[in-house]
């Protein structure tokens, strides 16, 4: 099976969740969050991590992940562009995300941390 590797920008409480998960499936999506948007390519998740996540959050903390999923995820949920070329993304629509969990293949796993703005190296 060919598959694809995406990430995904998020704070403290959807890692947590996640970890929750035996780091397998991502969380359900709040009431206003109609859609789930995992990225494309680490520079545009490291992005969101370090510019918004690490200073938004209250501990001031964001992570990058990484994931697995078939190839043919691109087929289900088309590639959109969300501003320049590197900010690619899939749109999941909130209720699809059940079907769009069992898609990863192996587990989520934690690439990157920023700590307000910075990158800070760490073992996972």
């Amino acid at each position: 099976m060919s598959t694809v590797t995406l990430f995904r920008p998020v704070g403290d409480t959807e890692l947590a969740l996640i970890a929750d998960s035996d780091w397998r499936a991502f969380p359900p999506r709040l009431p206003e969050q109609p859609i789930f948007y995992p990225v494309m390519n680490a520079d545009y998740a490291e992005q969101i991590a370090r510019d918004w996540n690490s200073k938004h959050e209250p501990s001031g903390v964001g992570y990058v992940l990484a994931f697995d999923l078939s190839e043919d995820v691109t087929n289900r949920w088309p590639v959109q562009i969300a501003g320049g070329r590197v900010h690619e993304e899939l749109w999941v629509p909130a209720e699809e995300l059940g079907a769009f969990n069992e898609m990863i293949v192996g587990p989520i796993r934690r690439i990157a941390t920023y700590r307000d703005g910075v990158r800070v190296e760490e073992a996972q």
